[in-house]
C-alpha cells in the first residue's frame, strides 16, 4: 500500500482521525457495518453546503442499510462545528454525521484526495466501505461539480443485492432501459448450462440472463 492510493477491493487503510464526534479510528469505528467517507474541498462554500444538507436528508436512508456517513476536509474542528452550527441555524438542517479535520493533509495523501493540477484543498472524492472494512467503490469528482447524493445511496442498496443475491446489476437499475427492475444472473460457466439457457425465457443468449429478485 505504501506510495499509493488504496484500491478497489482492498482493505481501507487503518488511520486514528480527528473529526467533531472526538477522534475515531477508521475503519474500526464501523466494524459490521457500512460507510461512506466523503471529502469536500472546504467549509463554507456553496457546493459543499448544498452536499452536506443532501446527505444529512439521506443520513436516515443510508442508516436503515446499515451504512454510517463521514465527511473531510482540510478544515480544522471549529472550522467545521461552526459551520455545522451555520447550516443548522440557517437552513434549518442539522449535521448529524461526523467530520474529519484533515489540516495536516495526512488522510487526503494517504486516499489521494489532493490533485495538484485542481489545487491543494482536497477534491470530492467518495469511498464506500463494506462491513469488512473492504473497499467496494470510489468516485472522484471536480470541486465544482456537486455529488449526487441519489446515486450514493443506489451503490449501497445494489451492493447491498450483489452480496445477498449473489447477482450483477444492470445499467440505471432499478431502472434499466433494458431489463427494468431485473438483475442480471452470472454468465453460464459451462457448455450443458450455456446449451439450457440459449431461448430460454429471460435470457437474450446464454451469457445474458436476468431475473427479477
Amino acid at each position: 500500500m505504501e506510495g499509493r492510493i488504496p484500491l478497489i477491493g482492498e482493505d481501507f487503510p487503518a488511520m486514528k482521525v480527528k473529526t467533531t464526534h472526538g477522534v475515531m479510528n477508521l475503519p474500526e469505528a464501523y466494524k459490521g457495518k457500512w460507510f461512506v467517507l466523503f471529502s469536500h474541498p472546504g467549509d463554507f462554500t456553496p457546493v459543499c453546503t448544498t452536499e452536506f444538507v443532501g446527505f444529512q436528508k439521506r443520513y436516515d436512508a443510508f442508516k436503515e442499510l446499515n451504512c454510517e456517513l463521514i465527511g473531510l476536509s482540510i478544515d480544522q474542528v471549529f472550522s467545521h462545528i461552526k459551520w455545522a452550527e451555520w447550516i443548522e441555524e440557517k437552513l434549518g438542517v442539522k449535521i448529524e454525521f461526523p467530520i474529519i479535520a484533515d489540516d495536516m493533509g495526512e488522510v487526503g495523501k494517504t486516499l489521494g484526495l489532493i490533485h495538484p493540477a485542481k489545487g491543494s484543498n482536497t477534491v470530492r472524492a467518495v469511498f464506500i466501505i463494506d462491513p469488512k472494512g473492504k473497499i467496494r467503490a470510489i468516485l472522484y469528482y471536480p470541486q465544482e461539480l456537486g455529488r449526487n447524493m441519489d446515486e450514493i445511496l443506489r451503490m449501497v442498496k445494489g451492493f447491498h443485492v450483489v452480496d445477498g443475491k449473489g447477482v450483477a446489476l444492470p445499467a440505471d437499475w432499478p431502472n434499466s432501459d433494458l431489463v427494468g427492475d431485473h438483475v442480471i444472473i452470472p454468465p453460464a460457466s459451462d457448455v450443458k448450462t450455456a446449451e439450457e439457457r440459449k431461448n430460454k425465457e429471460g435470457c437474450y443468449d446464454w451469457w445474458f440472463c436476468h431475473k427479477s429478485l
